[in-house]
């Protein structure tokens, strides 16, 4: 059952409130805290970009299309559509033969405020490379050259690109393909519900991939959580979370948010993952509840915490930009039982 996380303050009073779940996990699988139902169906969403990039990587095709570091994140990254990005994403399909026509991500107008009244000003519209996910649909069509299939075809759940993530997600987590739940996420690709536990998992064997069976695998998830953390500002952008996160903690953690209220925290030093979904889909209560849960197992220093306290403990304000009240976190983490 669901529990509080975060509640809404209107000056003293608490306005609205929510429930969601979280799960702790070392890299062997082993349930250390949790806050509601650590085993809650959940759909992975863009947090899942991390593991979505390995057979991009892990196969050769990063190498063979002379990918860097800052690529790899961006194909990891839900990013908000800033130059960089749409210039990098631009880059990258250049290097394959393509343009962004190639992308069946479809479109929406960057993340980012200015970029997008920058956008429009300049007589622009939105295209395929401001998705967020263009990135990531980048990479995913790099590795459909590099294994000469259809690359009109990439996203499809029946396409080698998708079944080879499939397959890697597996390997990452020890489920079975049957016991993975499928559906269409909102960039077209294949998306995979499990239990929370599962992706704090991912995201333990992210901080701690030496436990990973395979070499090749480990290989190719330190490279991946090595770009992400060099490289924070391709994985969202100013003023995000996991940018910030990342770029705060100097490499100590790596970080990605999904849709729907999910979020994966993966803890190098520490060998945890940790993954939260907010019952009601609402991002906003994931980063305090992400904070928090930082905070409750001292994962970050004070120093760190008072640089990220936007994101712990945010201020509401009215149309004049007046503070009215707080977004707080209020739950406590549970031990598992042994």
């Amino acid at each position: 059952m669901e529990e509080d996380l975060v509640v809404v303050k209107r000056g003293p009073y608490t306005e609205s409130k929510h429930r969601g779940h979280i799960a702790v996990m070392d890299a062997t699988g082993k349930l250390l805290y949790s806050v509601g139902d650590p085993k809650r169906l959940t759909f992975t969403r863009s947090a899942l970009k991390p593991v979505q990039a390995i057979p991009l990587v892990q196969s050769g095709a990063a190498e063979r299309f002379l990918m860097s570091d800052r690529e790899i994140a961006i194909c990891c990254g839900s990013h908000n559509g800033e130059e960089m990005h749409v210039d990098t994403v631009r880059g990258m399909l250049h290097r394959l033969g393509l343009d962004e026509s190639a992308l069946q991500c479809g479109s929406h107008l960057p993340y980012d405020p200015q970029s997008a009244e920058n956008l429009l000003r300049g007589g622009g519209q939105a295209c395929t490379v401001h998705n967020n996910c263009s990135g990531k649909h980048a990479g995913m069509l790099a590795l459909a050259k590099f294994l000469q299939s259809d690359i009109e075809a990439y996203h499809l759940p029946e396409h080698p690109v998708q079944r080879m993530i499939a397959g890697t997600l597996c390997e990452v987590t020890g489920l079975s393909a049957d016991s993975l739940a499928v559906a269409i996420d909102g960039c077209g690709v294949p998306t995979y519900g499990m239990g929370l536990d599962r992706m704090a998992l991912i995201y333990a064997r992210f901080a701690r991939p030496e436990g990973l069976e395979s070499n090749q695998l480990r290989l190719a998830v330190s490279r991946i959580v090595k770009a992400m953390t060099a490289h924070p500002e391709m994985v969202a952008g100013r003023e995000v979370l996991c940018t910030d996160l990342m770029r705060v903690a100097s490499g100590d953690l790596v970080a990605k948010a999904g849709a729907e209220g999910v979020y994966g925290v993966g803890l190098p030093r520490e060998g945890l993952g940790i993954a939260v979904k907010v019952e009601d889909g609402n991002i906003r209560a994931a980063f305090p509840a992400v904070m928090e849960t930082l905070r409750q197992l001292g994962a970050l220093s004070d120093e760190r915490q008072a640089a990220l306290a936007s994101y712990h403990t945010p201020t509401l304000r009215n149309r004049a930009h007046t503070p009215v009240g707080t977004i707080e976190p209020v739950f406590t983490l549970r031990a598992a039982v042994v």
